[in-house]
């Protein structure tokens, strides 16, 4: 061997020795930085970012399990702007976690076992830091997911046509030799190095342009494995059934994680280790020889791959809905009833989003009417009620200072607009919407139902008469419904059904003052016609429109409008 041949060995072999020493600081700064910023973010709103790309990927394997018959719908979900709340909640540390959290918060349970059993969890990790950083740090070292659900790949890796590892063993075997060739004629050995592991790396970016989604996601399984070989190792004795189950799924995939590092990195981020392998993996082709042959057993494992899957999930969502009662601070464990005839007794309860809540209190066993002026907080409220409903119903948490109701199913009619699409009028979209919480209701379970403004998109007459049979409908039908309403009109007709209640305001000094506070009752207050001159409208119209209104009122007719 030639003197120049040795110096250029011990170069290589001093720079692998450095990055070998670099990988080892990182790996313990790393480890440092990743628990001061568990600390920092815990109870924190998450600092995520959400992509259109990236939140159609988080809904994917709830799509692919919804029931319809009890989840929380579209339109639904829509109405309550239940993205803010799950965004809101999203402090997981995985992608597995964030797919399981959004499924959870859409599949509202009525088995109190279950719910009990996530309330344990989640109060084990708010209670016990030391745990929580610990499991919070093994999870986190799996990563997330910038675009493609990992459960939506996951189920996909059976579809992909299978490929012999052949020319990748020739292609390898060849970069070999070139280099083999080096050490007895290095003018040609370079030639022939350079010539083959260019042809290598052509053919290795070809597929994996190919396979690449495929191939992050069993990169993320491989991370996937080592968590689930490090949480049993915790010893934390409250997750010992959970940690089990983690073990006997982990044994099936043993050969799967042999050999597995040249597939993916130990970080989902990657360091200069990381670099370095990189170009081996170009050159020899050795994680995509593993990668096939790591399909085969993915097949053959489908059901211990799902349950590691759902596992991870459920501990990391408990790890969120802990980390969001400590962001919200005020809240209370609900009690919930198996009950055919409905109920909701809550105290000063508020809505999760609001910097400065206003908490009010309501108990009712049969519907409720709520009028009031615009602004002054009907659709709020009864936006709260219906999100206490579903954090009750799937994390066990209230944003209340009690919380005792039954079991619900849960509909909305609100937030609607026209479909331009499909060419339908506003009025056609309400009554299919309310008709779908009509065609849902359930003997067994009642269903707890919010309408805004009910039939806003026809005329009085026709709005009075059909929504007043609509909402009694309910009402018979043994459901719950909350209606906010303009037409004072139905607190008369419906008041053997519904209860009244009422916000108010008062127009002082020409400012409009609200105190958002739930009242008994239907609203009174006239002040509509008031805000006109706070507007800036004349003496005149203001004037003439309440003669108008009081003869309304006296005589159950509106009177022509004078003219001079």
């Amino acid at each position: 061997m030639t003197q120049g041949m040795t110096n250029v060995l011990i170069i290589i072999a001093g720079i692998v020795l450095i990055l070998v020493i670099k990988s080892i600081y990182d790996a313990k700064t790393g480890k440092e930085k990743l628990l001061a910023g568990l600390k920092r973010n815990w109870g924190d709103v998450p600092k995520e970012e959400y992509t259109q790309e990236k939140y159609n990927s988080i809904q994917f394997y709830y799509r692919q399990h919804k029931n319809d018959r009890m989840d929380i719908d579209d339109i639904t979900w829509n109405d309550l702007d239940l993205d803010q709340i799950y965004m809101l909640m999203n402090n997981t540390c995985c992608a597995i976690g964030e797919e399981y959290l959004y499924a959870m918060l859409r599949r509202i349970s009525t088995d109190e076992g279950l719910l009990k059993e996530r309330n344990r969890l989640i109060e084990l990790f708010g209670g016990d830091p030391e745990k929580r950083y610990a499991l919070q740090s093994v999870l986190s070292r799996m990563g997330k997911m910038k675009k493609i659900s990992v459960y939506e790949y996951m189920n996909r890796l059976n579809h992909i046509p299978k490929e012999s590892n052949a020319g990748h063993y020739l292609m390898a075997g060849a970069m070999l030799a070139s280099l083999t060739v080096c050490f007895v004629s290095p003018a040609i050995g370079v030639i022939a190095a350079l010539t083959v592991g260019i042809w290598n790396v052509v053919m290795y970016t070809k597929r994996k342009r190919v396979i690449e989604p495929y191939f992050e996601v069993v990169s993320y399984l491989i991370r996937l494995l080592d968590a689930v070989r490090e949480i049993p190792k915790l010893g934390i004795t409250e997750i010992r059934e959970y940690s089990e189950t983690l073990l006997h799924a982990e044994t099936v995939f043993r050969s799967f994680r042999k050999g597995a590092s040249v597939v993916a990195p130990k970080k989902p981020t990657g360091d200069l280790m990381d670099l370095f392998v990189d170009y081996a993996r170009m050159l020899f082709h050795v994680d995509l020889i593993k990668f096939n042959k790591m399909l085969v057993q993915l097949k053959n494992n489908e059901g211990a791959l799902n349950d590691m899957y759902e596992t991870v999930g459920l501990l990391d969502s408990m790890l969120a809905a802990a980390s969001f009662r400590d962001l919200i601070g005020n809240w209370c464990l609900p009690e919930l009833v198996s009950s055919r005839k409905p109920f909701l007794n809550v105290k000063n309860v508020y809505h999760p989003m609001l910097e400065h809540p206003v908490p009010n209190s309501i108990r009712e066993e049969r519907c409720v009417l709520i009028t009031g002026s615009n602004a002054s907080g009907k659709s709020t409220f009864i936006k709260t009620l219906a999100i206490n409903a579903i954090l009750s119903q799937t994390i066990f948490t209230s944003t209340a200072e009690a919380y005792h109701a039954s079991f619900f199913k849960i509909a909305s009619s609100m937030a609607l607009r026209d479909d331009i699409i499909s060419n339908e009028s506003y009025y056609i979209v309400e009554i299919k919407s309310l008709k779908r919480i009509l065609d849902g209701l359930d003997p067994e379970i009642p269903t707890l139902c919010f309408v805004d403004e009910v039939l806003r998109g026809t005329n009085t007459l026709e709005r009075i008469a059909a929504s007043s049979q609509i909402l009694n409908s309910f009402a018979k039908s043994g459901a719950m419904c909350f209606a906010a309403t303009h037409d004072i009109e139905l607190t008369h007709i419906l008041e053997k059904e519904f209860s009244n209640y009422h916000f108010q305001e008062q127009v002082e000094d020409n400012k409009v003052l609200f105190d958002y506070l739930l009242y008994p009752g239907r609203a009174v207050s006239r002040n509509a016609i008031k805000l006109l001159g706070i507007m800036g409208y004349s003496q005149d119209i203001i004037e003439k429109a309440d003669r108008a209104a009081n003869y309304f009122l006296e005589h159950g007719e509106w009177k022509a409008i004078e003219t001079k």
